[in-house]
């Protein structure tokens, strides 16, 4: 187990590499001076344009700006934006607020997703399966952006039961954009569930202990369940990074200061190293929680060992 561990990180290695590269490429090809833009509609003097552009390396090839943007990032430093504020900052601003929707959106998406999808693979073609299967695919068909502002218009200011923008009222004011953006992941992992949990009641093993006489709730719980949540678990594992780098749409509706409105604003602003600092966090946390998915594979599988 621990030399598959350490050949998955030192596969993150390359992987980070090129994805900051290609976001790093992306922001750099993007149309515009951003350091003409600064000065709005009052233009910048030419020797301030200049001295800006040395100091943050635009009259540089991009394979340069990256090689020298890479070498600071090695030693710590993210990088400034091209307003002086450090990289890190915006990020420990920002972080806190996408890791508490991220918890929420996840909490919804593997209580009731997996709630429902047992429900509906227990009962299979009855009735709960059937509005399972329904209002997922109701749910999966409508865009992100058009949820989050009908969830403000119908939760929010028509029955008033939670806020529709801001983080003033705490935790209490991730619930609705944390339902929003879990509704995707949560049709699916309802689906997946309920296929899985339909396959293992008539598995030979859930048979046997139904044969043994076992309680019902034990036969589904111990037997079915256990075995149901491996691709489940590989699901959800892996959509924690897709949530935290998905949040973008979300977190601009509600007017959340988290990672993707930072990220949003930032392309707006061309800031590539926030953009760059940014989103290879992102791809960092989405490799480390896909470890993490693997290794929990051998808890739920004995069968399953890592050399």
């Amino acid at each position: 187990m621990g030399r598959y561990i350490a050949r998955r990180l030192l596969l993150t290695i390359p992987v980070l590499i090129g994805a900051s590269f290609l976001i790093f490429a992306l922001v750099y090809a993007l149309p515009g001076d951003p350091i003409r833009a600064l000065g709005g509609d009052r233009p910048l003097a030419p020797a301030v344009v200049a001295q800006l552009r040395d100091e943050f390396n635009l009259n540089d090839p991009l394979w340069l700006q990256y090689v020298k943007y890479m070498g600071d990032l090695l030693q710590g430093d993210f990088g400034t934006d091209f307003r002086g504020r450090p990289v890190l900052d915006t990020v420990e601003r920002t972080l806190p607020v996408t890791i508490r929707l991220t918890i929420v959106a996840i909490a919804f998406e593997a209580v009731i997703g997996i709630v429902a999808g047992v429900l509906a693979g227990i009962r299979r073609n009855g009735f709960l399966d059937n509005v399972v299967l329904v209002s997922s695919t109701l749910v999966v068909s409508i865009p992100i952006l058009v949820l989050g502002f009908v969830a403000q218009f119908v939760f929010g200011l028509q029955f008033g039961w939670f806020p529709i923008a801001g983080i003033q009222e705490g935790w209490y004011s991730y619930l609705l954009p944390g339902l929003v953006l879990a509704a995707g992941s949560l049709a699916y992992v309802a689906r997946l569930t309920r296929t899985s949990v339909a396959e293992n009641l008539r598995a030979d093993f859930v048979r046997t202990a139904k044969a043994k006489g076992l309680p019902r709730r034990t036969v589904v719980v111990r037997h079915t369940l256990r075995n149901s949540l491996i691709p489940v678990v590989t699901f959800i594992g892996a959509d924690i990074g897709t949530l935290m780098g998905g949040a973008i749409v979300t977190e601009t509706v509600f007017n959340l200061p988290g990672l993707g409105r930072a990220v949003f604003d930032a392309i707006q602003g061309q800031e590539g190293a926030v953009v760059v600092g940014i989103v290879t966090l992102m791809v960092f946390f989405f490799v480390f929680f896909n470890l993490a998915v693997d290794v929990l594979y051998a808890v739920l599988d004995p069968r399953i060992r890592y050399d």
